[in-house]
């Protein structure tokens, strides 16, 4: 199950490459960095129930409590990934990967992550909703 997991969270990331580009290259320049953020987030969040809802009859998870195990694994390595490479494959300062966490700023990116916690285990829901 972890291993379907990984391989559907580096789908996310693909996704969410693609995601941070249509956002730098297209709407921070229009909108501006706040906005372009704000859309860039909430659309992230879409494709990533999108993702959960597609594969996680693949993933297979046998009860709610191992559905919440596949979004903490996802958010676990949506952190370990956005830290440790952005700061030491990217040179990005700790202190600019920490502004996206800082909501008094309208940095909403702590919505995503909790999306991703969340995803697999309503994904679960809505597909044993869709059943009966």
């Amino acid at each position: 199950m972890y291993g379907r997991a990984l391989v559907m969270w580096s789908c996310i990331l693909g996704l969410a490459s693609l995601n941070g580009a249509l956002r730098d290259f297209g709407l921070t320049p229009a909108l501006g960095d706040t906005i372009g953020r704000a859309i860039s987030t909430v659309l992230l969040c879409v494709l990533i129930l999108f993702v959960a809802w597609l594969s996680i009859g693949w993933i297979g998870p046998a009860t709610g409590f191992d559905a919440v195990g596949v979004g903490g694994l996802w958010v676990f390595l949506t952190l370990a990934f956005e830290f440790l490479v952005g700061h030491y494959v990217f040179g990005k300062p700790w202190p600019m990967l920490l502004a996206d966490y800082d909501v008094s700023q309208g940095r909403i990116w702590i919505l995503a992550l909790l999306v991703t916690f969340c995803a697999p285990f309503l994904a679960a829901r809505w597909r044993e909703l869709i059943k009966t």
